[in-house]
């Protein structure tokens, strides 16, 4: 009788323990499931775009057989994007580890260019930006095929270019047509499409892409960049930061890191020594003013329902712009044939311009006229906040260009 108690206890224990074992695997397994379905939930969500799980279908075997014939492994968890404007190039560089270097697994032929070397600073310009960005958006349904869409305007642009419109909607698509993208065939869109899809759900949340005026290998393109830069002198310390973040690149096969300082400059993270700097003939040699402010800092609306409009909105300010930009191109000094001049104004909650200051580019004669032009403009619709009208700050990039 005791023995057959001690050995129905003895069955029930196991009994138990093969429960929990039981219970802890399907825990574990559940787990792993989860892991998997979360890394693989962006492709997922992508693949019921029936276009876009098409284009898996067609391609994904192949990319894998090329990737493995480069010794790469795939997917590829990091993926960084490098274009040159000039030279109509999109290099697609990969690797699978933080530490490791990338390696470059193709490069794509950009089919189409809109403008010329420099960076976008305003809606309509036809502009390429230059500069460092991130893909932010994964676009199946686009009217280019499939566009993968670029942070414009980012942190320096914000600063540095039109206020009211500085434009935006800048892709990688396909399509070959453009009005200032990036845009390559359509089996190429559809390679880095699934490319940066796998990243994107492997972790990869900033897929960074730096768009460079020229590559800076090729003699002949720095050659044409050289050129370019003696009838835009302005221009010198963006392509500058550009080539050192370029060059950073090139010796350490990792992305450089870039971060905006408050005047709008990128400012390069472990770069070499070799700063960015404006031709001292092309500096200001005023003594710093110090010009009051009118409106208290405080009464300045930081956020508002609408913007200020100028008398006749944002194509008649863009007429007045593109005027006061001919009108003072004689100021620029022998030899240079733009500049790019940042502007502060005020426009108080009755409309009117209350305050102009240019806080960078110019010289005395040109930044002087300048302000004078933007205190003296036509009474704007004030801004709104809550019903109310509000005084407001603003920044606006001015092109002063001679013409040919």
């Amino acid at each position: 009788m005791i023995f057959a108690q001690r050995a129905e206890k003895e069955y029930k224990r196991i009994q138990i323990m093969s429960k929990a074992k039981y219970i802890f695997t399907i825990i574990v397994l559940v787990g792993l499931a989860y892991s998997v379905n979360g890394q693989n939930s962006f492709v997922d969500y992508q693949k019921s775009f029936a276009k876009i799980a098409d284009v898996f279908r067609r391609k994904e075997d192949t990319l894998r057989k090329q990737f493995e014939s480069k010794k790469l492994q795939w997917p590829a968890k990091y993926v960084y994007i490098r274009s040159f404007k000039y030279d109509s190039q999109l290099e697609v560089w990969v690797k699978n580890t933080a530490k490791e270097d990338f390696k470059l697994f193709k490069t794509y032929k950009i089919c189409a260019m809109a403008g010329s070397l420099g960076p976008k600073r305003m809606q309509g310009d036809y502009q390429v930006p230059e500069g460092f960005y991130y893909i932010n958006e994964f676009k199946p349904n686009s009217a280019y095929h499939l566009s993968l869409g670029l942070n414009y305007p980012n942190a320096a642009d914000r600063l540095l270019s039109d206020s009211l419109a500085p434009g935006g909607d800048i892709y990688i698509h396909g399509s070959c047509v453009t009005e200032g993208c990036i845009p390559i065939n359509n089996d190429q869109i559809e390679e880095l499409y699934i490319i940066t899809s796998y990243a994107r759900a492997m972790g990869q949340e900033y897929i960074p892409v730096h768009i460079f005026p020229v590559q800076f290998n090729n003699a002949r393109s720095v050659s044409y960049l050289e050129r370019f830069l003696q009838m835009y002198k302005t221009y010198r310390p963006l392509a500058t930061t550009l080539q050192s973040a370029y060059d950073y690149f090139e010796k350490n096969k990792q992305v450089p890191v870039a971060m905006v300082n408050d005047r709008g400059d990128y400012a390069m993270q472990d770069l070499p020594a070799k700063v960015a700097k404006e031709p001292v003939a092309n500096k200001p040699k005023r003594e710093p003013v110090d010009k009051k402010i009118p409106i208290p800092e405080d009464e300045l609306a930081k956020v508002v329902n609408n913007q200020p409009v100028f008398p006749g909105g944002t194509k008649a300010f863009q007429s007045f712009l593109e005027n006061a930009g001919k009108e003072l191109a004689p100021l620029l000094p022998e030899g240079q044939r733009a500049a790019y001049i940042v502007i502060d104004y005020i426009i108080d909650k009755e409309g009117k311009p209350v305050y102009a200051k240019v806080v960078k580019g110019g010289n005395d004669d040109l930044n002087d006229e300048l302000e004078k032009k933007f205190e003296n403009m036509p009474q704007w619709k004030p801004a709104i906040r809550q019903e109310q009208p509000v005084a407001m700050r603003l920044k606006q990039t001015v092109v002063v260009e001679a013409t040919p």
